[in-house]
């Protein structure tokens, strides 16, 4: 069996390997055996997206769990930040959040979190992939000892009520009129639960999932449905979360979209100039544009960049003491007590401001001016072609004649067989140039 973790989890198509009712045993098995520190009995808390795919994997994680001794504690469909929160507050011994987060439905995958509520280390991935490939018949408990399986029938209450901790208890969303899009994913319930508790008036879409319709034309990867929902009811902001509910989209009152890098700037001015701000920084990747950079340096404001993913963000902002971090896409963690992206708890941050402001969404959440950026990606097949010598050194001359004005970012993302090329720079035109020679050689050399 190959390699399984990538950058977030495990991930692929639904009953093909290794998203398989017998590998996702063995994976409930060995995460059981090393995650559980030997404390029989232990619970284990498992939640799901809307996929239909959720019921076979949630069965054969359940499966491997109880063989090994652990207790599962099923929750049903909920955002994965709610896996964290309820991981820790349940004293479990280990969360398990089933999705493919904003795949389509015909894939799924699961993500790992730790007693603490933050996701698994690479050692701890490495100790279950080798369970994975040994025996583990050993490790099987006696009849007497089995685990047994329950539910939880009050986590999404006990969620909703965590996450209105993010909003100022002395404001109210009173008098806005707010789209959530739930994206027919993990938040279909919670989201507009929470924003009509906190006072606004709701239109809520992507709200009915069936099994195949998770980020179907909805939710924060589709955005263009929330842009006309907004200008449709004349609402003053929507909100769209992905299908498991760790990531934040907005549209103002004009439909116009904003970022996850104009988020992070907006509240780390404010919190900055409030002396709410920790460590005097933020946690970005490398795929956050140069406008952002060149804004908070104009505010004394640090910006330590880290690899695409937010557990690589999370673990910078606990390294140097912030309590602001994230992606442009929208994967937001804001707070000490954040140990992942939560798209809601971010909305509530922003919202905040918006009541406090009293200004259109659209003068408020367009904080600085982007450097223009292109994003391409590219499917391979087999082994990717990044590995190629030659193809290295192409690369690496061209980037050397974009310049210090500019960047060039090519990797392989960590939850599809794509190649993604960025291209950042002051020039458009330049930037769409360069695009197309960096595409094209990875072409030639992905078909050689």
């Amino acid at each position: 069996m190959s390699k399984m973790f990538r950058t977030d989890g495990i991930r692929g198509r639904a009953n093909t390997a290794p998203i398989t009712p017998d590998i996702m045993l063995l994976v409930g098995m060995a995460a059981g055996i090393h995650l559980s520190k030997g404390v029989p009995g232990g619970k284990v808390l498992i939640a799901k997206d809307t996929r239909q795919s959720g019921y076979m994997i949630e069965s054969a994680l359940t499966a491997g769990l109880t063989a090994v001794g652990l207790s599962p504690v099923l929750v049903g469909p909920l955002p994965t930040p709610a896996v964290s929160m309820l991981t820790r507050s349940m004293r479990a011994a280990f969360g398990i959040m089933i999705t493919a987060s904003h795949n389509p439905f015909h894939d799924n995958g699961i993500k790992l979190f730790g007693a603490d509520g933050y996701k698994i280390c690479k050692d701890d991935v490495n100790v279950i992939e080798k369970l994975i490939q040994s025996p583990l018949t050993e490790h099987l408990s006696c009849p007497s000892q089995l685990g047994r399986a329950t539910r939880l029938e009050d986590a999404r209450g006990r969620y909703v009520e965590w996450v209105k901790q993010s909003f100022p208890r002395d404001l109210r969303l009173d008098g806005l009129k707010i789209v959530v899009d739930c994206a027919n994913g993990a938040g279909y319930r919670v989201a507009p639960e929470v924003l009509y508790e906190l006072g606004a008036e709701v239109i809520a879409i992507g709200t009915t999932p069936n099994g195949i319709n998770i980020n179907d034309g909805y939710g924060a990867t589709c955005p263009q449905r929330l842009r006309s929902e907004v200008i449709l009811n004349g609402a003053d902001i929507g909100i769209a979360l992905d299908g498991d509910g760790d990531r934040l989209i907005v549209s103002d009152e004009n439909g116009g979209l904003v970022d996850g890098d104009q988020i992070m700037a907006l509240i780390a001015d404010r919190w900055h100039r409030d002396g709410r701000l920790k460590g005097n920084g933020i946690a970005a990747t490398i795929m956050s544009n140069m406008g952002l950079e060149r804004f908070l340096t104009g505010k004394e404001i640090n910006l330590t960049r880290t690899p695409v993913g937010d557990s690589h963000v999370v673990e910078a902002m606990r390294r140097n003491n912030f309590n602001v971090g994230g992606e442009v896409s929208g994967h937001l963690i804001f707070g000490h007590s954040a140990t992942t992206g939560d798209g809601l708890s971010a909305a509530l941050h922003l919202l905040a401001e918006l009541v406090r402001e009293q200004r259109p969404a659209s003068e408020m959440c367009q904080v600085f001016s982007p450097f223009p950026q292109v994003l391409h990606n590219l499917p391979f097949k087999g082994k990717s072609p990044l590995s190629n010598t030659k193809l290295k050194k192409q690369l690496s001359e061209l980037e050397k004649t974009i310049g210090p004005s500019g960047r060039l970012l090519i990797r392989e993302s960590g939850t599809e067989p794509l190649i993604r090329v960025m291209v950042e720079g002051d020039d458009i035109g330049a930037v769409n140039t360069y695009v197309r020679q960096a595409t094209d050689l990875i072409a030639a050399t992905r078909q050689a």
